[in-house]
């Protein structure tokens, strides 16, 4: 292996010393009661190095959301000439779920999910990471529809596409915390996915 690879194993091996430590000591006594400097010694790293791998607090729970949101916009962004945008989210969102390939990873979505729960800064950050990619998704659409400045039509269909997005990802919290397979969840998820797009592509009928 090249000195190269192992100092990137290395860094990956820290990253994930560093989340472990902090789920471990959020889910024993809450998000908002342990500070970062108590997951740095307890991950045998400097406040430094935390901050280094994930620059808030935040980060320590929410890792790699900002990464799947920034992806979904882009894929809309980038999709094919003439594919429908809704046809792109949907792909993007149903594509085939990591909890059949890793099951174990269901035990650790729902002790993020109770870590959540019990703290109000963590719901707000969620909802700021939420509202930024529908308002760069509503600024797509808007471009591409050569929208009317004060048109809401954009902002309209961003919300519904994201809120699909929302709603899944809460759809996946709480199964996982009602003791639901992997398997189990990663089915419903996509019959769930289905009807939900399903909904916004006919109408709302109501």
């Amino acid at each position: 292996m090249t000195e190269l690879g192992l100092r990137e194993r290395k860094k990956q091996q820290t990253r994930r010393k560093i989340l472990d430590t902090a789920l471990r000591l959020f889910a024993a006594r809450g998000f908002d009661q342990v500070p970062v400097s108590e997951v740095a010694r307890e991950a045998e790293v400097s406040v430094a190095t935390v901050f280094n791998y994930f620059p808030t607090k935040e980060d320590l729970v929410y890792d790699g959301m900002d990464d799947f949101e920034v992806a979904l916009v882009d894929a809309v962004r980038q999709r094919p000439a003439g594919e429908r945008m809704l046809d792109t989210f949907r792909r993007f969102v149903l594509r085939p779920h990591s909890l059949v390939d890793h099951p174990e990873a269901v035990g650790r979505i729902a002790t993020i999910a109770r870590v959540i729960t019990d703290s109000p800064a963590l719901q707000a950050r969620e909802r700021q990471v939420f509202d930024r990619y529908t308002r760069e998704l509503a600024e797509l659409v808007a471009a591409e529809t050569s929208a009317k400045p004060h048109d809401i039509g954009p902002w309209v269909v961003a919300n519904a596409l994201m809120g699909v997005n929302r709603a899944l990802k809460d759809f996946v919290h709480g199964q996982a915390l009602a003791g639901r397979t992997g398997a189990q969840i990663a089915k419903d998820v996509l019959t769930q996915g289905r009807r939900a797009l399903a909904l916004l592509e006919a109408g709302l009928d109501c």
